[in-house]
């Protein structure tokens, strides 16, 4: 790999290392954001919701906009967008400022994050891709570990504000390389027509089903936000399958979903996503609710098994893709994260954090690492090549929309197990533990289901990366014209 692939590499990886890092660090930073700017409880759960909300909704929009805009523009674009509303949300006096800012910092990640995997795709084929998606995968990692493990330490050394102006230089510095790196088309450019009652359909349809799944743990399961977000986005998602049956240059062909790798592909990031959102969410609420840990004593707990996340991507995710191929190593991930779930659910009384906690995490994030990555490329390989935007969309969106679906089950799996056990208040230890053993079983289940859905219906060849591929060179977008099936 040349000097210039590397630091265009480098320059993805690390606007992904931060979008990955903004998805948890601010979760450590919520009680000193709502001392200081007296946040209703409402308030603070839509610090958080408010960015996976545009981060989910958008992503699919997002990544057929970069193949039809170009990638490079794009990026550029998201980093642009991403670096001031990060800069806003610091600034942020009030609650509704605050709000917006993180709505407006989901869209700019939901731009980001599927153009620079758009240009990996593009750009890194063969063995290469391997290497760049493992580097991928292990950011990706990082930026969730570090929001983990030090968000709490940033608060408390310099105030809640510094969890975001920290990560300001890295969005900025993508900006300002971005041109010197990744290399505009050359020759004239093809116009083309947007969908736009297909983006408007798909969009509004992701977004109400995020927001109905988001509403459940506040309002629960049957309230008129949950209900009537859930029949709208339903009825969205209709709409636009009308709509694409009928465009001339539709924002997701149809016709990809034929293709067994590509429809299998986005079952099993659903079912994935879920189960690898939830190990974090669900750990670090166990560490600090059941072993009554402290914030700072639980993120540093989770430390360890978020490096050891990391290096299995940076170091062996690539050689074991080489070997099994992306759709088996899928397979594997699966069942690991299912194992480190099922340990986790253990939860015996007196609980320690060596033998009952530590264990499964590393399966858990073993699980993480070999599962994340590989079911991108298994869905960009039944995707044709000329549109990895889409191919990015459409793994980041069912990745999110999974995430955001488990996190509302799984609490709700643990809040109903904690009822049924006596937990009346927050320090009745034995009925929260209760509550954790039914949601790491329900997560560990769809994690098992997710590498059973791999191992039937994905072929062991998918994503594989032994044929040999021609490297194109680096470029903002296709400059031919394709067909769109």
């Amino acid at each position: 790999m040349s000097r210039r692939r590397r630091a265009a590499l480098v320059t993805l990886i690390s606007a992904q290392f931060v979008v990955m890092l903004d998805t948890a660090v601010v979760n450590v930073a919520l009680p000193s954001i709502q001392h200081d700017l007296g946040l209703t409880q409402t308030g603070v759960a839509w610090v958080v919701n408010s960015y996976f909300l545009a981060f989910g909704g958008f992503l699919l929009l997002s990544g057929r906009a970069s193949d039809l805009f170009g990638n490079r523009r794009m990026f550029m674009a998201g980093a642009a967008l991403f670096t001031a509303t990060t800069l806003m949300a610091g600034f942020a006096p009030t609650e509704a400022v605050l709000i917006l800012a993180r709505s407006l910092q989901g869209l700019g990640a939901a731009v980001l994050s599927p153009a620079a995997m758009s240009i990996i795709l593009l750009q890194f084929p063969g063995d290469e891709r391997a290497r760049a998606m493992g580097a991928w995968g292990a950011a990706s990692a990082a930026g969730g570990a570090v929001g983990v493990s030090v968000g709490g330490l940033i608060t408390a050394a310099a105030g809640w504000q510094w969890v975001f102006f920290l990560t300001v230089p890295v969005t900025l510095l993508a900006f300002v390389c971005a041109p010197l790196l990744v290399v505009g088309p050359s020759g004239p450019r093809v116009r083309r027509s947007f969908d736009l009652r297909g983006a408007i359909s798909v969009t509004g349809g992701a977004l109400a089903l995020i927001y109905a799944t988001l509403s459940i743990a506040d309002q629960g399961w049957f309230s008129v936000q949950a209900v009537g977000g859930a029949l709208a986005g339903i009825g969205l998602i209709v709409g636009f399958v009308v709509i694409e049956r009928h465009a001339v240059d539709p924002i997701i062909p149809l016709t990809l979903f034929r293709e067994r790798t590509v429809s299998a592909g986005v079952v099993v990031g659903l079912l994935g996503g879920a189960a690898r959102v939830s190990t974090f969410f669900l750990s670090a609420l166990y560490l600090q609710q059941v072993l009554e840990l402290e914030p700072g004593t639980a993120g540093m707990a989770m430390l360890p098994t978020s490096i050891a996340g990391f290096l299995v991507s940076l170091l062996l995710l690539p050689r074991i893709i080489r070997t099994l191929g992306a759709a088996r190593t899928l397979t594997l991930g699966l069942l690991l994260l299912a194992c480190g779930h099922l340990w986790l659910s253990r939860t015996p009384p007196g609980a320690g954090y060596g033998l009952d906690v530590f264990p499964g995490l590393l399966l858990a994030a073993a699980g993480v690492a070999l599962s994340f990555t590989p079911s991108t490329m298994v869905i960009a390989s039944g995707v044709p090549s000329t549109m990895p935007g889409l191919a990015s969309g459409l793994s980041n969106a069912s990745s999110q929309i999974g995430a955001a679906v488990g996190i509302a089950a799984f609490s709700a799996a643990a809040a109903l197990s904690a009822r049924e056990a006596g937990a009346a208040r927050i320090a009745d230890v034995p009925a929260l533990a209760a509550g954790f053993h039914a949601a790491f079983i329900a997560a560990g289940l769809v994690a098992a289901l997710g590498a059973l859905v791999a191992l039937c219906f994905l072929r062991p060849a998918a994503a594989g990366l032994r044929q040999a591929v021609r490297p194109e060179p680096l470029s903002d977008s296709t400059t031919r014209k394709v067909n769109v099936p």
